[in-house]
């Protein structure tokens, strides 16, 4: 049976909380702040079960999504913030929910976040789009260390994320992501839902990260090979992957690929594949 998420906590609106601490979004830090409740809780809904282990989220701000993960049944919230404005906001949250909100100030490009917490961990975050990219990169390569990461990025960035082969979309991004995890689109969120909105519809996609990766490869060589193939997408491989090795031509026929492919063109199995010729060169 599924349990029912603790009752909300009266808190005061965000609007009214940004207002009284005289806060503002801070473009260095990539911050849009997300007031609508009923977005705040799809996303909370999205990750759930939120009551089993501990929810970390990256960048809360003022708390509107850590709002939502609280009231939908977290129980160990973690939230990492470097910008020291919102501590007494998130301060302000952590008392209505007692020993249910643990907040670190910090970068959470320096956080191990597989260390936070007991597990299942799950990650639940509406990403400053800086460094989405590289915070979903180093928690990939983490392995399971998270039973889920369910994030807001840029809608071309997801794009990217869910991209099949022959499709303008795919690229170096979609070999890290989906070698290592499931990952499907759940909803857009349009510019107007932030203050201030941004420029671009955002995305909330779900990534389930694999025990072990999708096909043998050493990562190192996975990306060295991916980003040579996708550096000048229109060049045939055996151009285009002679940056990895001069015997470029070699490893391709070992592989089965024809040298005249483009990196568009190979699947992960592939490109995995491939990774594997260059090691055995």
């Amino acid at each position: 049976m599924e349990k029912d998420p603790p009752a909300a906590v009266s808190l005061p609106p965000l609007r009214d909380v940004i207002a009284r601490h005289g806060l503002s979004a801070n473009k260095a830090f990539g911050q849009n702040f997300l007031f609508d409740l009923n977005l705040t809780g799809r996303i909370a809904r999205s990750a759930a079960p939120l009551d089993e282990g501990s929810v970390i989220e990256i960048g809360p701000g003022p708390g509107g999504l850590t709002r939502a993960l609280l009231d939908h049944g977290g129980k160990d919230v973690i939230v990492i913030e470097r910008d020291r404005r919102f501590l007494p906001v998130l301060a302000e949250i952590s008392a209505a929910y007692p020993d249910r909100l643990t907040v670190i100030e910090g970068d959470a490009l320096k956080v191990d976040a597989a260390k936070l917490g007991r597990a299942p961990r799950r990650i639940v975050a509406n990403l400053p789009y800086n460094v989405a990219t590289p915070l979903l990169l180093n928690w990939l390569a983490a392995g399971a260390a998270f039973a889920s990461l369910t994030l807001m990025f840029q809608k071309e960035v997801a794009d990217r994320l869910i991209a099949q082969p022959r499709s303008k979309d795919y690229g170096r991004l979609t070999i890290a992501t989906q070698w290592r995890a499931e990952v499907r689109r759940l909803f857009d969120v349009p510019p107007r839902a932030f203050t201030p909105p941004p420029k671009v519809t955002s995305t909330v996609v779900q990534l389930i990260p694999r025990a072990t990766p999708l096909f043998p490869a050493d990562a190192s060589m996975l990306e060295r090979v991916a980003a040579a193939a996708f550096g000048q997408r229109r060049k045939m491989l055996r151009q285009s992957l002679r940056k990895v090795s001069p015997r470029a031509e070699e490893a391709l026929i070992a592989a089965g690929i024809a040298p005249t492919a483009r990196g568009e063109e190979l699947s992960i199995e592939q490109f995995c594949a491939l990774s594997r010729a260059f090691e055995a060169l």
